[in-house]
């Protein structure tokens, strides 16, 4: 009995919304008004996830089995999918197949439809709305277009389907699923020719009208989908169930979205792809597709271009866009496979192995399209191709199998699909940058190599090139000089702009003098820019966006080899025609020009090019925004004249002529030019005084700058070296300083996951702060701002206030000196600090004689009136009218204090007696002390022998994973997995090594005297069902501890709480930018991240609107300093709160702002064991502050008659602005997002209340199987040994048995105690955290994260016998395997992914075969790789030696040599340990490949390189010298550490 449930939508819930652009029909259709949207959420920043497959028979054979397959494989990826709170629900499943003749000639012949033979009709999906008289409207209306467009319409079909087997919100979503059916004219060819026809049908339709989606139209392929769990996809369409329903290929997707308030329209496949991952450069993708509309023709749309553009329907997701452009490109005439390569491009640039002539065909597009950037597995089809392609930089999972009755199935994970393992001929992994293509027409699998060979070769691309392409080195210097500045000239231009002596000391002249971007101490305790009393610069007003959980950041540093910094400049050609002078463009290596590149610039006569110069300045007490129309009536005539290089130049100031702010001028305009599609005919570069730090230069870029010629910058480094600064030549400073802004814009790229320039530029990867909305709509449109403030008469007035101290109105004499403004380092009489020598003073004083009146002085200095540093000095109590409480009704401060706890600062950043001071101090009062992300040295895991409790009770684990062993987790009460840092957000981080010191090397299993990185976190993390994984690891090694995630705020960390949420953690850490110890390029600490005032209120919010806040704990930290600042974090949302720089404080801190360099004057922020005899810190000193800061918040609660901290929990309703704001600019800062809380007062659970995510640990093998049957052996540490089948949904295999090992033998037990045979595919994270005594052994293959932070523990897999293929050229282990590993062995008979290696700190590993990346950051241990390499090889490997079997000598094409060298295994205790290592491994898995070097060892040996840190190898020398002169081991450590870090 099938049902048909009919929902009616009233007319009223249609909703008028601000921002029309963002909309996403979806929405419009499902949101009702009761519905409340907190403020500060916007839909723009819901992110997805998600795990994809596909099944196909190469010889295009359609069976119902492929149907089968393909549902089975989605229905086994069920961890990679989400639901909502209640676990109801799915964010989205779908399939698409090949239309089946067979199916559908029967269905539709009782309805009377005659269909003709195969592919002569097209079949549509559609969801109409539930409203009949709306939905007979749209039928109608789509009928009349089918006609119009000279085709037949043959008739609807209802699909069936089962709404009463899916969850209660699905169904009141739900639309109207029907089918309909499309005559081909009889002189129409069939496939795209036919297509192209219904895509123009699809088109119009879409434009007529606006409640209806269209799933699919096409004669090849149809897409069946829905909000379902996995599981219910089969269920609820009875049509795949259907035997007849036969296909020769089939794509699946599930869908992990960020929030729970996913849609129909959401779930994919889309028309031709299914998207595992994220497009980051989205934006300016789309503006420019949108500018091309003019420029594109087509020779299949001559006429017709109008009914198909736009392009790109910019309410869907960055999936759904991806494919309106992908789908337009095919319709054009461009075959799929070349459209693909277009947008998603192999790194090119620097690889070497490249074909030159397919360089030239990635050059020849790359001058006309940028690329679609960011972490992506994609797979495509067009109803007879089948193909599959990764990003760049590899950062998505993908693996497939061919067996030998000709199928190919790929799927994210292995193990998916159960197959006969005998069947299989080849087990592979897509490759970053690579394609796999099946065409089903002609019966056979093209690859990578064949396929780029056959587009690369079709035209001259390299002759085109050769002839057309103009570089910058081929352009003439002119006979002329540049522009001079005289030295009165240059002071007034520099006090126009508002230089300040600080800049030129602190970033002009080390960029110049070092060519890299200076570090600094962490923290920033000075005012926001709209709240500051100084003029700051435009630039200051925006915070860069960065990555974290739904995307990962990159390393630019030591993945180079994926970045690239071309841009291209002059109008773009029509990528549709292949035409040689369609690369008539200048190629800029680096943006940022000289002043004699720029001469060469607007000097060139070259023919395809007219230059012409812009001023951008306006008279002196003129309107601001007459100047920015005049500027765009200018540009419009320039364009009109011809011009396709425009240069905006405020080189023209003098006394009655001020200059537009760059920033201003350029987005303004970069706006202007994408409304009026203009924008790809149009280069902008800029010559300006203005910009002179690296943010300034990569926010110019991301609003639309093509390139950036500082002047004044330049300038001021001859007044450097002409003044006596600086000792160095004037152009190889200028270089240097260029080259250091380039690579601060890289890395502030990389930190959004965006690994080229070119796709960076225009991507607007800003948020606002205090500018208002009138200025951001029409000059910045689309800009993420969440707090008004400034309007365009402030923006004038700045200008012109600095421009008076220049050059003054009256003709006086002017003071041209450079103000030092202290915005880093506290200066009396300048910018306003929080940590000055009062407040610093009263706090120590306050601690150590434990007087709270001098505590209540301090805090009184910080909340004075007048004071404005952060957004929370604007807010004001609404206390109670009645006069409040008394004070002895409100909770204890014993009470309170459970939910202090102190920042995550790293043993390593500070010194062991403040790491210990910290720690004892808040377990003595039941708070939590931070490991960070240092390790813990292990006498601290026990209570001392004076009792005294040293172990920091939450743990952190982060990029690095220093020291992160399975007795570090296990001792743990919260693990914290830092996926942020406040102060450098999508960051990794280094320790120089001269600060890694024996004891700190000992504690991070490291070498001493090597400098230790943390990279960006992108290994484990590529994204929100990676982070679950890593969620669901730490909660298997450590069952009683509570899993945190630690976020920075910024935009959109709403939507990825909630995914955090979903995934499983309990404890959510907001972060705030301005906190941190320790270095981080100054850019990082003050542009990047926002204020926890916004983090937490939009994460509280977001929360409750997903219905998850009852589900975790909410955390803020960042400059939390008083009763005051912990009330007003309470109320937005927070539950916990985190203290770092005031305990610091208390110990005795006084603010030097040295961390960075190791010269502490109190003892904290050193490892110098002289410096650290002066520490004078007690526990006492810190309990103190924590009883304070409690006693201080019951006051603010009695006043305002709460009882408890629960009850103080997102009471937003209590607080306003301040009725009297201490300035005008104040007045004008909109706080409305952030107090607006539709949600205040409402009942949540309270702190000890929550109802956790449940991991069903009691499911796993661990626990059902393993603790079941060695329970006694166990006990009693006897040997046994056990056998069991494994497939990939059993994650995290042998961690919760191996974490019971480690609690009760800390230190393991003897080699093979226990023995697990496992057979079939291991899931991910396969033997994570194993100590020693537990040794797995799996006969299959395995997927990502093989052995992460492998513990001491064995593993071994190798293949079943009797399969056809050969175990050495075959992939057998997945992605990022022994990441972090610290101790142990793995055996590996077969091919490992990308990364392999990874972070390795002392475990013996033997493969036959890595992908990129190996070995990366690799700091101790053995890794022996008997097989080729991928490219960029121990990139970032500080310690331990690699041994290769380099067959054909071309490693060194793929080595990363900046920190290691390679040379050949010639030294006799070399040899004899590599030749045990493998003896081993042949002993373990039976290798063929093993065996043959063995037995040929002699012949084999001279193949070997042995790859070996520089660092790490002058250590070891000096330690071996050391001990050869009697010195016990540590004596010698620590000797050469002295004798190598003094040189």
């Amino acid at each position: 009995m099938k049902k048909t449930v009919v929902l009616s939508f009233p007319t009223s819930c249609f909703i008028q919304v601000k921002h029309p652009i963002y909309i996403r029909k979806e929405e419009t259709m499902e949101v009702s008004q009761q519905e409340k949207r907190p403020g500060l959420y916007d839909p723009r920043f819901e992110h997805d996830n998600c795990g994809i497959g596909a099944v196909v028979n190469i010889k295009g054979v359609k069976t119902h089995q492929t149907v089968e397959q393909a549902l089975h494989i989605v229905e086994n990826l069920e961890h990679r999918a989400g639901k909502d709170g209640e676990g109801k629900t799915g964010d989205g499943v779908g399939i698409m197949l090949q239309i089946s003749h067979k199916f559908f000639k029967k269905v539709t012949k009782p309805l009377g439809i005659d269909l003709g033979e195969e592919r002569e009709y097209g079949v549509g999906t559609f969801f109409f709305p539930q409203d009949i008289l709306a939905r007979n409207q749209a039928m109608k209306m789509f009928e009349i277009i089918v006609e119009k467009e000279g085709l037949k319409f043959l008739g609807w079909r209802v699909v069936p389907t089962n709404p009463d087997l899916i969850g209660e919100k699905a169904v009141a979503k739900m639309p109207y699923i029907v089918q309909c059916f499309v005559k081909k004219p009889a002189e129409m060819a069939k496939g795209l020719d036919f297509d192209r026809r219904l895509y123009v049908v699809r088109r119009v339709f879409e434009q007529s009208n606006d409640n209806t989606y269209v799933v699919s139209l096409s004669s090849r392929t149809i897409v069946y989908k829905g909000m379902f769990l996995v599981k219910e996809l089969r269920k609820f369409f009875p049509d795949l169930q259907d035997k007849d329903y036969e296909s020769a290929l089939a794509t699946v997707h599930s869908r992990f979205s960020t929030n729970t308030n996913p849609s129909w329209m959401r779930a994919h496949p889309n028309r031709i792809i299914v998207h595992n991952g994220e497009i980051n450069t989205i934006r300016g993708n789309v503006d420019k597709m949108l500018a091309r509309e003019e420029t594109m023709e087509s020779e299949f749309f001559r006429s017709e271009m109008h009914k198909v553009l736009p392009i790109i329907n910019q309410e869907g997701s960055d999936s759904a866009m991806l494919d309106n452009a992908l789908e337009f490109m095919m319709m054009s005439g461009m075959d799929l496979p070349l459209a693909v390569m277009i947008m998603l491009p192999a790194p090119w640039a620097h690889d070497k192995s490249m074909p030159q002539e397919v360089k030239d065909f990635y050059h020849y597009y790359a001058t006309m399209m940028e690329p679609w950037d960011g972490p992506a597995s994609i797979v495509f089809s067009d109803g007879d191709l089948l193909g599959a392609v990764l990003d760049r930089n590899g950062l998505r999972p993908s693996r497939y199998y061919i067996t030998d009755d000709n199928h190919l199935i790929l799927a994210s994970e292995v193990g998916a699909i159960d197959i006969d393992q005998s069947h299989v001929v080849k087990k592979e992994r897509l490759r970053p940058g690579k394609m796999l293509l099946v065409d089903t027409g002609k019966g056979k699998i093209i690859d990578d190599e064949e396929l780029k060979h056959y587009y690369a070769s079709r035209k001259p691309y390299g002759e085109w090139l050769d002839s057309n392409l103009v570089q910058m080195k081929d352009l003439k210097i002119p006979n002329e000089r540049v522009p001079q500045l005289s030295k009165t000239r240059r002071a007034q231009l520099q006090k126009t702009y508002g230089y300040t002596y600080e800049q030129f000391d602190t970033m002009i002249l080390p960029m110049a003098l070092n060519g890299a971007e200076p570090a600094s101490a962490m923290g920033c305790d000075s005012p926001l820019a709209v709240l500051s009393k100084k003029h700051q610069p435009l630039f200051n007003y925006f915070k860069q966006l960065f990555a974290q959980v739904t995307n990962p950041p990159i390393d630019s540093i030591r993945e180079e080899i994926v970045t690239s910094t071309t841009v291209y400049v002059g109008e773009d050609g029509n990528f549709l025609e292949e035409k040689a002078d369609n690369c008539k463009i200048l190629e800029v290596s680096n943006p940022i020009l000289t002043c004699t590149d720029l001469l060469k610039i607007k000097n060139m006569k070259k023919p395809g090019f007219k230059v012409e110069v812009i001023p951008i300045t306006y008279y002196k007490n003129t309107s601001l925004a007459k100047a920015i129309d005049r500027l765009f009536l200018e540009v419009d005539r320039a364009h009109r004249d011809g011009a396709n290089i425009i240069i905006l130049s405020d080189r023209d100031i003098d006394e009655n002529h001020v200059p537009i702010p760059s920033l201003l001028a350029v987005s303004a305009l970069q706006q202007h030019l994408v409304n009026t599609k203009k924008r790809t005919s149009v280069a902008l570069i800029l010559e300006s005084g203005e910009p002179r730090e690296v943010h300034h230069f990569a926010t110019l870029l991301g609003y639309g700058a093509c390139a950036i010629n500082p002047y004044l910058a330049h300038e001021s480094i001859k007044y450097l070296i002409e003044s006596g600064m600086m000792n160095k030549d004037y152009y190889a400073a200028v270089d240097d300083y260029n080259s250091a802004v380039l690579h601060g814009i890289v890395k502030i790229a990389s930190k959004m996951g965006i690994s080229t320039i070119q796709s960076y530029q225009g991507s607007q990867i800003f948020e606002a702060i205090g500018i208002s909305k009138e200025v951001i709509d029409k000059y910045f449109t689309n800009t993420v701002s969440r707090v008004g403030g400034i309007t365009l008469d402030d923006i004038a007035n700045d200008v012109d206030t600095l421009h008076s101290a220049a050059f003054d109105p009256l003709g006086l004499d002017v003071d041209l000196t450079l103000d030092s403004v202290g915005s880093h380092k506290m200066r009396s009489g300048q910018e306003e600090h929080l940590y000055n020598p009062v407040t610093i003073h009263l706090l120590q004083e306050a601690a150590r004689t434990g007087n709270y009146e001098t505590f209540k002085q301090y805090t009184h200095a910080l909340d004075g009136e007048n004071k404005t540093i952060h957004l929370r000095d604007l807010i004001d109590f609404r206390y109670d009218e009645k006069g409040g409480i008394p004070i002895d009704q409100v909770e204890s401060v014993e009470s309170i204090v459970k939910r202090f706890k102190t920042g995550a600062m790293s043993y390593g950043s500070i010194s062991q007696e403040a790491h210990e001071t910290l720690a004892i101090a808040m377990n003595r009062i039941g708070g939590k002390s931070n490991s960070g992300e240092g390790g813990e040295s292990l006498e601290r895991l026990s209570i001392g022998a004076d009792g005294l409790n040293r172990c920091s009770a939450i743990k952190q684990v982060a990029s690095g994973r220093f020291g992160v062993t399975s007795r570090y987790l296990v001792s743990a009460k919260e693990i914290q997995i830092k996926m942020a840092q406040g102060a450098k957000p999508g960051e990794g981080g280094q320790l120089p090594g001269k600060k890694v010191y024996p004891w700190v090397a000992k504690t991070r299993h490291s070498t001493t005297g090597v400098t230790l990185i943390s990279p960006p976190p992108h290994h484990d993390i590529y994204s929100i069902e990676d982070l679950a994984q890593l969620i669901y690891d730490l909660k298997n090694s450590n069952t009683d501890a509570r899993i945190s995630v630690k976020l920075v705020s910024e935009a959109g960390v709403g939507t990825v709480a909630a995914g955090v949420a979903k995934a499983g953690a309990q404890v959510i850490l907001v972060s705030s930018y301005d906190g941190g110890t320790g270095a981080a390029p100054r850019n990082s600490i003050y542009n990047a991240g926002l204020p926890w005032e916004l983090g937490v209120a939009e994460a509280h919010q977001t929360l409750i609107m997903n219905g998850l806040r009852d589900k975790v704990v909410l955390e803020t930290d960042g400059k939390l300093m008083t009763g005051r600042d912990v009330a007003i974090a309470c109320m937005l949302g927070a539950e916990e709160f985190g203290f770092a720089t005031a305990p610091l404080v208390t110990m005795g801190c006084v603010m030097m702002r040295v961390c960075n360099l190791d010269t502490c004057p109190v003892g904290i922020a050193t490892q110098n064991p002289e410096l650290r005899k002066r520490f004078k810190g007690k526990p006492e000193y810190v309990i103190n502050f924590m009883y304070f800061i409690a006693q201080e918040l019951r006051e603010y609660m009695a006043k305002l008659g709460v009882k408890t901290v629960d009850e103080l929990v997102g009471r937003t309703d209590l607080l306003k602005r301040k009725d009297k704001m201490p300035s005008a600019r104040a007045e004008k800062v909109d706080l409305s997002n952030i107090l607006g809380n539709p949600y205040a007062g409402m009942k949540l659970a309270g702190y000890t209340h929550k109802q956790p995510y449940d991991f069903k640990l009691e499911e796993t093998l661990d626990e059902n199987v393993l603790l079941k049957k060695l329970k006694s052996a166990l006990v009693n540490g006897q040997k046994k040994s056990l056998q069991i089948d494994v497939s990939n949904v059993n994650r995290t295999f042998g961690t919760i048995f191996g974490s019971e090992i480690t609690k009760k033998y800390p230190e393991g037990l003897p080699e093979d105690t226990f023995t697990i045979s496992c057979t079939g595919s291991g899931g991910q994270s396969f033997g994570a955290f194993i100590p020693s005594g537990l040794t797995l052994e799996l006969v299959g293959d395995s997927n990502d994260y093989f052995g992460k932070g492998l513990s001491g523990g064995k593993l071994v897999v190798y293949p079943p016998t009797g399969v056809k293929y050969k175990a050495e050229d075959n992939i057998i282990i997945g992605n990022v395997a022994l990441y972090g590993a610290t101790s142990g062995k793995a055996f590996i008979n077969g091919v490992a992914g990308e990364r392999f290696c990874v972070r390795n700190s002392g475990a013996t590993a033997v493969v036959e075969g890595v992908g990129d990346h190996g070995c990366e950051y690799m700091t101790g241990g053995r890794a022996v790789i008997l097989g080729p390499t991928g490219k960029n090889f121990a990139a970032g490997m500080s310690g331990g030696i690699a041994y290769v079997l380099d067959e054909k000598n071309d490693l060194y094409k793929r080595l990363n040599k900046d920190l290691v060298s390679f040379e050949e295994v010639t030294n006799k205790y070399d040899v004899l340990e590599l030749k045990d290592i493998i003896a081993e491994h042949v002993s373990y898995t039976n290798s063929a490949k093993g065996k043959e070097i063995l037995d040929h060892f002699g012949e084999y040996l001279p193949k070997f390189k042995k790859i070996v840190p520089h660092d790490y190898r002058r250590m070891m020398n000096t330690i071996v010298q050391m001990e050869e002169k009697g010195l016990s081991s540590e004596q010698a450590q620590i000797e050469a550490f002295y004798a190598n870090t003094r040189q």
